[in-house]
């Protein structure tokens, strides 16, 4: 008998994390099919807590999420029948806990409920917006064209994630190469001068006097300034996590200069791919923007949207309520108004997506563009200051010598 760590979902939609002993996974899962519940992971108990893994589960999930979508997409539309394309899915997916997950949506279906249903279940993989565009496909008896829009939903929204991730690298590793080389030759190298005028009782140079002095509070006091900084980032976080912590961040993340911009940008063209998949699959317009604000990581920009639906209940349609709200660009009302004449609001959604994709790429790159030689210089300075320092101090003792 061995103890396995679970992760399943109750009947009432919640997730219960746990352990059980048995003697292997699939007796595992079957004895919490017995108990009700939907075994979504069965393993060994992770060394390391859950916090710590959720990052890379998030990064697992999408890419569970964009398979599924993709397979399913081409099983359908080369007319596999939908049970049989699950059953197909199942089988080629390498992670098990999706692979059990998926077991269980066919389960569901099997047992009457409907594919959008079936999904439901599993709301930590399929969001709301993917099941109601599910649910508008089966109901239009189109799924295999929903999958397709899918597909492509997903795919755009994972590439501009890691484009912008990608981006942020190198100027985050430049900062950090940067002020670990400072504090190594701050701790380590300058108190070796420290020892040699102590020795010879010189008189030291300003520069160096200053350098020392920084040295020694470094020394004595750096792990009070270390531990004032993880304090003030703990508090930090654990208001943000609050209601207004989350709206006062959001704001002040769109107020940053080029990189709010460079936000702001990211979420429209977010906002108006989720629209366009939704309006082209004839879900409602205002559920649509319920939905679409729902996936938003801005508060300030999503709570924007509740005023848009509003204005469109009204009558006022959608470009102009849009306009109000001063969240978006200007360019996004302009294209949704001529989208709204036109009678082609999925299309033009969908061009408003490209072009907020691709400035939010231009954004990036003049930010990063901007902050690594800005980062470069910074630092450069500040290390030519420690070597200039150095450097004045060996020659005072020379010149003594002399």
């Amino acid at each position: 008998m061995a103890a396995f760590y679970f992760r399943a979902v109750a009947p009432d939609g919640k997730l219960r994390t746990g352990t059980l002993s048995g003697q292997s996974e699939r007796e595992v899962a079957r004895e919490l099919r017995r108990q009700g519940l939907i075994p979504v992971y069965v393993g060994l108990e992770p060394k390391k807590g859950l916090t710590l893994r959720l990052p890379a589960l998030a990064r697992g999930r999408r890419r569970d999420v964009l398979f599924f979508t993709q397979e399913l997409a081409t099983l359908l539309g080369a007319g596999v029948p939908l049970d049989r394309a699950l059953a197909i899915t199942s089988e080629l997916t390498e992670r098990a806990e999706f692979r059990l997950l998926l077991q269980d949506v066919l389960r569901i279906l099997k047992g009457g409920k409907s594919l959008a249903d079936s999904l439901a279940a599993h709301p930590e993989y399929f969001s709301e917006l993917y099941v109601n565009i599910v649910r508008a496909g089966e109901a239009g008896g189109a799924l295999a064209p929903v999958f397709e829009r899918l597909a492509e939903f997903e795919r755009t929204r994972d590439e501009l994630r890691n484009y912008i991730l990608s981006s942020m690298i190198y100027p985050a590793l430049l900062v950090v190469v940067g002020l670990a080389s400072i504090l190594v030759m701050l701790y380590f190298v300058v108190p070796r001068f420290a020892q040699v005028f102590e020795e010879s009782r010189l008189r030291m140079p300003l520069a160096t006097q200053v350098l020392l002095e920084a040295s020694n509070l470094l020394k004595h006091y750096g792990w009070m300034a270390a531990a004032a900084v993880a304090a003030l980032i703990g508090v930090l976080r654990a208001y943000v996590r609050t209601p207004a912590g989350r709206w006062w961040w959001d704001g002040f993340r769109l107020r940053l200069p080029l990189l709010g911009e460079a936000l702001r940008r990211a979420e429209t063209s977010r906002f108006a791919r989720a629209m366009e998949t939704l309006v082209a699959n004839s879900v409602p317009l205002v559920q649509s923007l319920n939905i679409a604000a729902a996936i938003l990581s801005n508060r300030r920009i999503a709570r924007s949207l509740e005023s848009v639906a509003q204005g469109v209940k009204r009558g006022e349609g959608l470009a102009g309520p849009l306009r109000k709200t001063g969240q978006f660009p200007p360019l996004a009302a302009h294209l949704l108004s001529v989208g709204e004449e036109t009678g082609r609001l999925d299309q033009m959604f969908g061009r408003m997506a490209e072009i907020y994709e691709n400035d939010t790429r231009a954004a990036i790159r003049r930010f990063t563009s901007l902050f690594e030689p800005l980062v470069i210089l910074v630092m450069g300075v500040m290390v030519g200051i420690l070597v200039l320092s150095m450097l004045l101090a060996i020659t005072s003792i020379n010149e003594v010598a002399v």
